[in-house]
């Protein structure tokens, strides 16, 4: 599991969204944030700038010394523009899990309340699944803002529990709903491939995206196909692994031995694309140190797997590689 004082070096981005380890500059807009929202935070009263002053010196400012914090906080940019801020609280290093916290700028609720709270969850969820291996994330709200739970189950998140009257808001007991995500890597399993795989690997070899994203386009024949599958479940310098989530085939991987590497080849299936499946694909597979040096050979415009090699530790070369189109060549030692 990574630490803290890796993650910190790291930038979590979608488009002009980020998050980022929290600023101190922007300590005052998340005060001001803070006292207009105290309806739904666990605050009794506003922050002063002291306070905050405070907070940040004795609190935020040693969370970077710790391998281990008990809360992880980021300030979610727009181009740079702090619009939010949030984390991962409550943390439970020994079972691998946290709770979420964020607070978005007070005018966004509004019109984009929705939107903002999916994104964040989507770049949090790369920190606390993909960089720190946690098992569950989860949220602890108040029954007071009913589209706080549109967002999280649009988001993937499921409703796990409702505590009846569990806290008392404005003289009025209230529920408190849990919301939770579990991370799906640590349940997909893999095997090796066997003879009966080839039809399957036939139907994603030929997906429309595989074909479009692969170094030659062409289609493949069912004759090419299962020649060339014979072969591969003979040689010695070749694997092929199946990955499942929940007994449903999602991925495959394929290792082929050349010039002293691993030549690293993957797909995921149609259905399950945008659940970062590729990613834990990949990292089971550099877990197995007999499977090194691995190298892998992407198509430049194959946004998705140049951003899961590159967030792995793959190490881009700086050689070209000579090829029509235009790759881009990683190595992992």
């Amino acid at each position: 599991m990574m630490t803290y004082k890796v993650l910190k070096k790291q930038i979590f981005e979608a488009g002009k969204y980020t998050i980022v380890p929290i600023r101190m500059e922007d300590r005052y807009d998340i005060m001001r944030w803070r006292n207009e929202q105290l309806y739904h935070l666990r605050q009794n009263k506003p922050l002063t700038k002291e306070d905050q002053d405070h907070y940040f010196t004795t609190v935020v400012s040693k969370i970077f010394d710790h391998d281990r914090p008990d809360q992880i906080l980021f300030s979610y940019l727009e181009n740079d523009r702090c619009i939010g801020y949030g984390g991962l609280v409550h943390i439970n290093w020994i079972d691998g899990n946290a709770e979420i916290s964020f607070v978005l700028k007070t005018v966004l609720e509004k019109d984009h309340f929705e939107f903002h709270w999916q994104k964040f969850l989507a770049l949090l969820e790369k920190a606390a699944f993909f960089s720190l291996d946690f098992h569950k994330i989860y949220t602890y709200a108040y029954d007071i803002r009913p589209r706080i739970y549109t967002a999280l189950e649009n988001a993937g998140f499921t409703r796990d529990a409702i505590l009846k009257e569990h806290c008392k808001i404005d003289g009025h007991y209230r529920n408190v709903i849990i919301h939770s995500k579990i991370n799906i890597s640590h349940k997909i399993r893999y095997r090796s491939v066997c003879a009966d795989d080839v039809t399957l690997l036939y139907e994603w070899v030929n997906d429309e995206s595989v074909r479009r994203n692969a170094i030659h386009t062409e289609k493949i024949s069912w004759q090419e196909h299962y020649s060339w599958f014979q072969q591969k479940l003979s040689d010695e310098k070749n694997k092929i692994f199946i990955f499942s989530l929940d007994d449903e085939p999602v991925g495959q991987v394929r290792l082929d031995y050349d010039d002293g590497y691993w030549l690293i080849d993957y797909s995921v299936a149609k259905n399950h694309r945008g659940k970062n499946i590729g990613k834990s694909l990949i990292s089971q597979i550099i877990n197995f140190e007999k499977f090194r040096p691995l190298k892998a050979v992407v198509k430049a415009q194959n946004l998705p797997s140049l951003r899961v090699f590159s967030s792995l530790g793959f190490i881009e070369s700086g050689e070209p590689e000579g090829r029509e189109p235009e790759v881009k060549t990683f190595y992992f030692q």
